[in-house]
């Protein structure tokens, strides 16, 4: 799973043992390198579905991590690309990545459940960071993601179908959430990080009630599973807009 310059298993317990803030402080100089970062076939296949959505002239990635979604911003936005994150030591190998050409890059250091940002936004995206929220932090998650875009905004991120129960990975998730779980009932501070707890059903809902309208982008490029429905797909939700009905094909 891990490359020779990835994290030792002793590295990767001491994180698991830390906070999530501690733990990614810890992890960011090898980060790039574990299959935790977002791969850049999902980071392509996101530029290319969002591009004939804008043009958008200001974008935050949130939750940016070593800044992966933030070269997809600089990808479909004209003016501006901000990353937010609260691991100070994720954000220090942000900022040595090479700037792409285009809008201007800055990475500010803030919490996703109270953004430091007024309506500066027309795109706000995000990669692999929702399973750090449990689904009672959604209303408010999403709440923040609303403050920050301007009117008739757009929030966007790639979801994956889940793996079906005759699918090894099925288990293999299912093990990790609930070793997870154990790990939060006995030892302090908790680290979250749940791989089934959002569910694509009740993430929608919660983006409704948020007064969002949306809709589903399949992302062609990973396939179809057995019933014909896609592998992957981008939520594309729109503030202030009734959903054009979801898009399957």
């Amino acid at each position: 799973m891990f490359s020779p310059e990835g994290p030792s298993l002793r590295e990767l317990t001491v994180q698991a043992l830390s906070s999530v803030e501690r733990g990614y402080d810890l992890l960011a100089p090898k980060f790039d390198h574990t299959p935790f970062r977002t791969p850049d076939p999902v980071l392509d296949a996101v530029a290319k579905a969002l591009a004939p959505l804008g043009p958008f002239e200001d974008g935050l990635d949130l939750c940016c991590g070593t800044g992966a979604g933030t070269q997809v911003l600089a990808r479909v936005c004209r003016h501006s690309v901000t990353g937010v994150d609260f691991s100070a030591g994720m954000l220090e190998v942000a900022r040595r990545q090479p700037t792409p050409g285009g809008p201007d890059v800055t990475y500010v250091r803030g919490d996703a459940r109270a953004l430091p940002f007024g309506p500066a936004f027309d795109l706000v995206v995000s990669f692999g960071a929702f399973g750090h929220f449990l689904p009672r932090e959604l209303p408010g998650l999403f709440g923040q993601v609303r403050a920050v875009l301007r009117p008739g905004g757009t929030f966007a991120f790639p979801v994956l179908a889940p793996p079906r129960p005759t699918n090894p990975g099925f288990w293999m998730l299912l093990g990790f959430d609930a070793v997870m779980r154990v790990r939060n009932a006995l030892w302090r501070p908790p680290f979250v990080m749940y791989y089934r707890a959002f569910r694509l059903g009740g993430v929608l809902g919660e983006l409704a009630r948020a007064g969002f309208g949306t809709d589903l982008y399949p992302l062609p490029e990973f396939g179809e599973r057995d019933d014909g429905s896609p592998r992957a797909r981008l939520v594309v939700a729109r503030l202030g807009q009734p959903a054009a009905g979801t898009v399957n094909s």
